[in-house]
């Protein structure tokens, strides 16, 4: 992997906005705050979350390119402009209110900002089965729209998880359009049957899993092996950083920050795009509301939208 241009001047004291997190929906964001000359901050903790992912599907115009290439392209753009500070590091804590926020960094510095922007992601919890960490993101994979494609007419699995039943449900469903599915309960789901898997054709395997071998091989308990292209799961997921809850901003049930239209969460001058505010991993999504945040925040900076 080629590694990224990198800008880690030391920081200024103060910004109009500080943006969390110089993945996609970071990046969108600030892009749209320098265009409009405004002075920004990008603090980028290094760990997008499609890391594993070799290359990225789904995104207009740059379909089927490589993950790394998008990232370093992305941020060459964006470090032109002589508005943009960037600073590979991590936000270790955040207070404050409009206007007069501030952001402790690593090594015990801290910048102020009047708006902060946070699109740090979230982290994915994988479950603890053998085998599995170590191919997520190239053959145990999340989204059928990024990875489906390449798959046609193959066999297909379905991980289920604790809290997520019905949504491994769903997910194997839809799969349909692209090959065959396996649906592993692995001790989660009730015995009863589900119309729909029953109606498209899912087989459903109550085996607990032992572990994943191969490309990817599931092995269950009693010794039976079941062969796949790909394996799908559904993640549980956390917020990467506790900035939100420091700030006092609320959260939704599912765990990511509430936001309204302009994507404002409930801090006024506080503002959350990407994976830490829609529970959808997509770069198409993520560049999209990154610009609606940094759009927002620009807006908000001069005194159009109201917090």
């Amino acid at each position: 992997m080629a590694s990224l241009p990198s800008c880690n001047e030391p920081p200024l004291p103060s910004y109009d906005a500080v943006v969390i997190g110089g993945s996609f929906a970071g990046m969108s964001a600030a892009l749209q705050l320098a265009r409009a000359r405004r002075c920004v901050l990008v603090i980028d903790a290094g760990h997008p979350r499609n890391n594993p992912a070799a290359v990225s599907h789904g995104l207009l115009g740059q379909d089927g390119s490589a993950t790394p290439a998008l990232l370093q392209t992305s941020r060459q753009q964006l470090l032109r402009y002589p508005g943009l500070h960037w600073l590979n590091g991590t936000a270790r804590r955040a207070w404050g209110r409009i206007d007069d926020f501030s952001v402790l960094l690593d090594g015990g510095t801290s910048v102020r900002a009047r708006r902060l922007v946070l699109a740090h992601g979230v982290v994915d919890r994988l479950p603890a089965v053998s085998g599995l960490a170590e191919r997520w993101g190239k053959t145990v994979l999340h989204c059928p729209y990024c990875h489906g494609y390449e798959l046609p007419d193959r066999p297909l699995g379905v991980l289920a998880q604790h809290n997520a039943e019905a949504e491994a449900q769903t997910e194997a469903v839809l799969l349909c359009d692209w090959g065959s599915v396996v649906l592993f309960r692995n001790g989660t789901l009730p015995p009863a049957p589900d119309a729909r898997l029953h109606g498209r054709g899912i087989r459903v395997v109550d085996n607990l899993i032992e572990r994943i071998t191969g490309e990817p091989d599931v092995e269950l308990t009693g010794g039976r092996t079941v062969s796949l292209a790909a394996l799908f799961m559904v993640t549980q997921t956390q917020l990467s950083t506790p900035l939100a809850a420091q700030l006092g901003c609320d959260l939704q049930s599912e765990g990511c920050i509430t936001t309204d239209s302009s994507k404002q969460t409930t801090i006024p001058g506080v503002f959350a795009c990407g994976d830490c505010a829609r529970m959808a991993g997509n770069i198409s999504l993520a560049v999209g509301e990154g610009a609606l945040a940094g759009v927002a925040s620009h807006r908000s900076l001069s005194g159009v939208l109201q917090g």
